[in-house]
């Protein structure tokens, strides 16, 4: 069967959306990817984020096998143990005790969920910025700033505005008594890790407040660890009505989840809202080891430090204008529109990062990279650089 796998052609039997890929991954170990030609490369993206114990993490493998062999799937009409726990260190990490969990698969359904709590405070209308990205599903995709990837599926939900991100003027001036909720993320991850200056969550907060709407931080990306703190906001004195989660919650597997606060908790009522597989216990089970790893092995710490060497080592490298983001998610802006080819030549060199715009280079490593990967992430990226200039 894997021989007859190794031999079917991509576009012979996949969709075109994604394009068609320039590698075939066939295996992988901590931060180590190997394609189907053998070659070994250095995964600097972490399947966007998600990978965050990186590949093959013996407690990933353990809790799940574990597991799988004692309940794989119970349908939401029950409770299992895994879902149990994790939703209560969930709760833990808010500092509200009355903070309550929805368990679903991926932050598109994570954010179709926390819409859905916004619309029964019998309001519709949803202020997000311009250039975040919440999700691919028609919910999701309306709350996503980039017109690229509206505009093929026009009509969406009405009542969306969006506004500059980082501007509060601009903020206030949307935000009114009819607006259900303001969703920002933290860092926007997909524009390029765009960072605000400090102040601007907080300064949500106080808008929201004035009206009376929720706020709902999309921590997609920036939670589990991700950026040196469990949700990515923690560096304000800031509590939202609402926080959105997946990618790095379920180490590898899917698994999303809504968090609410205090009354915005008891919003959704029973038969608001379902999902088959979300919370599954097997993907529970997972996330429960993934925190348990970050935990013992300090490894928001050691994003911190990581963070300061990247930023320290590539700010003043020629070709770069800036090195923004926190922990292990970062933006390194190009001095010019080549991060595609920048991206590729990586690639070819054996490193995984990723263009998110014409010049952003993203990258966002598993959290248990070491210091000798991050020396040879830099020297390997100043290399390709150098080499652009002559190419």
């Amino acid at each position: 069967m894997i021989k007859k796998i190794a031999r079917v052609s991509w576009d012979d039997v996949m969709m075109t959306n994604y394009g068609t890929p320039s590698r075939t991954f066939v295996s992988a170990k901590a931060c180590v990817l190997k394609d189907d030609q053998g070659k070994s490369y250095l995964d600097f993206l972490a399947g966007i984020a998600t990978n965050v114990l990186g590949h093959g993490h013996p407690a990933v493998i353990k809790a799940v096998t574990k597991q799988i062999s004692t309940l794989a799937h119970v349908s939401n009409f029950f409770a299992h143990p895994q879902g149990l726990l994790l939703a209560s260190r969930l709760q833990n990490m808010t500092g509200d005790s009355h903070a309550r969990v929805f368990f679903c698969n991926s932050g598109a359904e994570a954010n179709e969920a926390a819409l859905k709590i916004s619309r029964r405070t019998g309001r519709s209308r949803v202020v997000a910025t311009q250039g975040s990205f919440h999700g691919r599903t028609m919910g999701a995709l309306s709350m996503t700033g980039q017109p690229s990837k509206r505009e093929p599926f026009t009509p969406l939900l009405k009542g969306v505005t969006h506004v500059p991100y980082g501007n509060l003027s601009a903020m206030s001036r949307a935000v009114t008594k009819k607006t259900a909720m303001v969703i920002v993320e933290p860092i926007m991850g997909e524009a390029g890790v765009i960072t605000p200056e400090d102040g601007y969550l907080s300064g949500l907060r106080e808008i929201c407040d004035r009206v009376g709407a929720l706020l709902v931080f999309d921590c997609v990306q920036t939670g589990i660890g991700r950026t040196g703190q469990w949700f990515g906001f923690e560096h304000e004195d800031v509590q939202p009505d609402v926080i959105t989660l997946a990618k790095g919650l379920g180490g590898g597997l899917p698994l999303g989840a809504t968090i609410a606060y205090g009354k915005a908790a008891q919003l959704l009522q029973p038969g608001d809202h379902g999902t088959t597989f979300g919370g599954n216990p097997v993907a529970c089970a997972a996330a429960n080891a993934v925190l348990d790893v970050i935990e013992n092995k300090k490894l928001m710490q050691s994003a911190k430090v990581f963070e300061k060497k990247i930023k320290k080592s590539l700010s003043t490298t020629p070709g770069v204008s800036e090195v923004r983001g926190r922990g292990l998610l970062l933006g390194i802006e190009l001095s010019r529109p080549i991060a595609k080819k920048i991206a590729a030549a990586m690639l070819e060199e054996g490193v995984v990062v990723n263009a998110a715009n014409d010049q952003t280079i993203r990258i966002a490593p598993p959290l248990i990279v070491t210091m000798p990967q991050i020396e040879k992430f830099i020297a390997t990226f100043k290399k390709v650089l150098k080499e652009s200039d002559h190419g």
